[in-house]
């Protein structure tokens, strides 16, 4: 019997192919609404995520804003790494200046900075070498380029043991860096020059600590607490005179934000569904009406209410669920061109939203065309035959 109805529903939808589309038509804006949101919010919320967590989720960056006259010096930033919820910790003072080689120059990010710095950054070296502790201690004139930095003043030559100039004074270039495939990297050119802090500190007249990077050695939470409580003991127990920025917090709230939109755009997706149920309801009760006297004959041989029910049921069921095939098969595409032309993000769709939108389509068909079954099933037999339209 429900072969047979599916049948019947095929045929229906076949023999009127452009009222059929119409009628999906609802179904598969709403669909691709649906998936095509969820799936850009994920996909790019993903891609800042996972920039985020290449930052490192055991990483604490930490400004100071107020010394209170007693400000941080290097031996200082040693004295907290003591603390056995720290791991390690860096300086990362910064200055613009124009850096040349020959008749290159690019304007640039010059950071100042000590040997733990890199593996706290997550920078991976290329060629020579990173920073070392001697090189801060004597404060050497030596530099260690970003991949961008190095093909702009180089060309694409090697660059180790050449000279540089940065705001006119020379250093010797050590090392130099991976490229850097990160998201914000690819949109901009990562100019970065690494030099020891005690030379940095010296150009830019900035003797003292003003920002460091911290490494926790197991609960970021912890070392955010420890790092705290020594800075508070420091600026007279003011917590307005520093900022800490944890980065697993950050990804915490990234999750939480992430979730919330993707159901709030999901929820304003749901409406186009409801539009595109209403528009079933309506092509099936015109259907009942057109066909009442086959439902009529029906009855007349034998048909029981539960089976002209069944069959209406699963022809608003099989509207809405072609509907929802069409919507997936274009959110595919729309995807695959979004991925295409965002380059370094990639949107896919999960197997949940898949799952969701094939859910609430059945759902929509189900509950929009109850009502239009429900009305063809109660009709009189006698009543039916003798309807003329």
């Amino acid at each position: 019997m429900i072969l047979q109805s599916i049948k019947m529903a095929w045929e229906s939808v076949r023999s009127n192919k452009m009222r059929s589309f119409l009628t999906m038509l609802g179904i598969i804006i709403g669909v691709m609404a649906l998936v095509v949101m969820v799936s850009l919010v994920n996909g790019a919320t993903g891609a800042v995520t996972s920039e985020i967590s290449a930052l490192g989720n055991d990483l604490l960056s930490v400004s100071v804003r107020d010394d209170k006259g007693s400000p941080l010096r290097l031996e200082d930033l040693t004295a907290m790494a003591a603390d056995p919820m720290i791991a390690t910790i860096a300086p990362d003072g910064s200055m613009y200046a124009n850096v040349k080689h020959g008749y290159n120059e690019v304007r640039s990010s010059v950071m100042g900075t000590t040997a733990p710095y890199f593996a706290i950054e997550g920078l991976q070296l290329k060629d020579g070498r990173l920073l070392k502790t001697v090189d801060v201690e004597n404060a050497a004139y030596v530099a260690v380029l970003s991949n961008d930095a190095s093909e702009e003043l180089f060309g694409g030559e090697p660059a180790l043991g050449k000279t540089i100039t940065i705001d006119g004074r020379s250093f010797t270039v050590v090392g130099t860096l991976e490229k850097n495939d990160s998201l914000m990297a690819s949109m901009f050119r990562n100019y970065e020059v690494y030099v020891p802090y005690t030379v940095e500190s010296r150009m830019a007249g900035q003797p003292y600590v003003s920002s460091f990077a911290v490494a926790a050695a197991g609960d970021t939470d912890a070392a955010e607490q420890a790092v705290a409580k020594m800075l508070l003991a420091r600026f007279d127990q003011d917590d307005d005179a520093f900022t800490i920025i944890n980065m697993s917090s950050i990804s915490s709230a990234m999750d939480t934000v992430t979730g919330t939109l993707s159901l709030l755009l999901g929820g304003i997706a749901a409406i186009s569904l409801l539009v595109g149920g209403i528009g079933i309801m309506n092509i099936m009760l015109v259907s009942v009406t057109e066909r009442t006297k086959e439902i009529g004959i029906r009855k007349a041989i034998g048909a029981g209410r539960g089976t002209i029910l069944m069959q209406f049921l699963i022809e608003a069921l099989m509207l809405s669920l072609l509907g929802c095939i069409f919507g997936l098969l274009l959110s595919a595409l729309i995807l695959a061109i979004a991925s295409h032309i965002a380059g370094t993000i990639t949107f896919s769709m999960s197997a949940d939203v898949v799952l969701l939108a094939v859910g609430f389509s059945s759902a929509i068909g189900l509950l929009f065309g109850l009502y239009p079954a429900n009305q063809a099933a109660k009709k009189h037999p006698i009543d039916a035959l003798r309807y003329e339209g």
